[in-house]
């Protein structure tokens, strides 16, 4: 916080400043005696009523009262990795689309809307990545009709925390009601590490398609669709892998895309009586080893915000947080 002469702290951010970057100190209680200082980071999404609106890196909303604000400015964006690959986000946005392909879609402006007969919400959402080429509103009705007439809700994907992120567009369509759910983060980190990782590589059996007993370990089949073959299989380069076990199904799976100087991974997943064998770490340095072989120098994953135990094998893997995201789905019916 900025402090000036006798201690004192000073506002200076005001209603001209929503969009930027800001830090915020208020009172947590303003009728309590000795009230407590909370500090806030992140964008500053909209300042009505009174009441400020602050969007964190992790897309979670605050609201703070005006009359509890002590103490504000504008900050700099978050600084760039020191180490590892440098992304933007509409890069990374771009190149995590073409690992999830849909089996249908439409543009919208800049938007594309997607749809794969329900399979995962990444291939049945609104990739939103520019100017949908028309008011917001008539943007969401028309949103809202795509998808009804597949028989699907309507969700708009959005991300937040890095530069060009969707922080304004998270508080318009909060504003009109669409709900926030499914929270998740993008890390990246360098390629190389996780093929140098010494694991037992030589269980892992790596295949251009996903066969059956593949299908068997994952755990997004479900009741299966033709969507999900084609989904899976789509991709500049797609990579399976899978480390047998003795009842025919694979005790672990994983799923990788190579594209350009990119690696991603997905679907990496280990049958619960094979954990703590360090076959998860297998299959990724397995599939880091293909894709170095293609050309890949960066690699990136998903993982949901409370998976906590994939992301501390994520952070030994050398995986720092880029951006997260969440989706918002329509309200009422779709």
């Amino acid at each position: 916080m900025e402090i000036i002469g006798g201690g004192l702290l000073e506002i200076r951010i005001n209603r001209s400043d929503v969009g930027k970057r800001v830090s915020v100190r208020s009172l947590t209680d303003a009728g309590a005696t000795g009230g407590k200082f909370t500090d806030t980071v992140g964008v500053l999404t909209s300042w009505n009523n009174d009441v400020l609106l602050i969007t964190r890196r992790d897309g979670s909303p605050v609201r703070i009262p005006e009359s509890r604000l002590v103490a504000g400015k504008v900050v700099p964006a978050a600084p760039a990795r020191r180490r590892g690959p440098a992304a933007s986000f509409q890069e990374l946005a771009r190149v995590a689309a073409r690992s999830w392909q849909p089996v249908e879609s439409e543009p919208l402006g800049d938007w594309e809307l997607r749809a794969a007969d329900g399979f995962t919400r990444r291939a049945n959402s609104v990739l939103a990545l520019g100017d949908p080429g028309m008011p917001l509103d008539d943007a969401l009705s028309f949103v809202r009709e795509w998808y009804a007439e597949r028989g699907l809700p309507a969700f708009v994907q959005t991300s937040t925390g890095a530069e060009g992120t969707h922080e304004l567009l998270c508080a318009e369509l909060e504003s009109k009601g669409w709900a926030a759910e499914t929270y998740a983060q993008v890390r990246i980190g360098a390629l190389a590490p996780v093929g140098d990782v010494e694991a037992d590589t030589d269980r892992v059996v790596l295949s251009r398609t996903c066969d059956e007993a593949w299908l068997s370990r994952y755990q997004r089949f479900g009741e299966g669709s033709p969507a999900v073959l084609k989904v899976l299989h789509n991709g500049p380069s797609v990579w399976f892998a899978s480390v047998p076990a003795d009842d025919g199904a694979p005790a672990a799976i994983g799923r990788c895309v190579v594209d350009g100087r990119w690696a991603g991974f997905m679907a990496v997943e280990v049958d619960p009586a094979y954990r703590r064998q360090g076959l998860a770490t297998a299959v990724m340095t397995a599939l880091a080893r293909k894709a170095l072989d293609e050309g890949a120098s960066a690699a990136w994953l998903q993982v949901e915000a409370d998976n906590s135990g994939a992301q501390a094998m994520y952070d030994a893997m050398g995986f720092a947080v880029h951006h997260h995201y969440h989706y918002h789905r329509a309200p009422g019916p779709s």
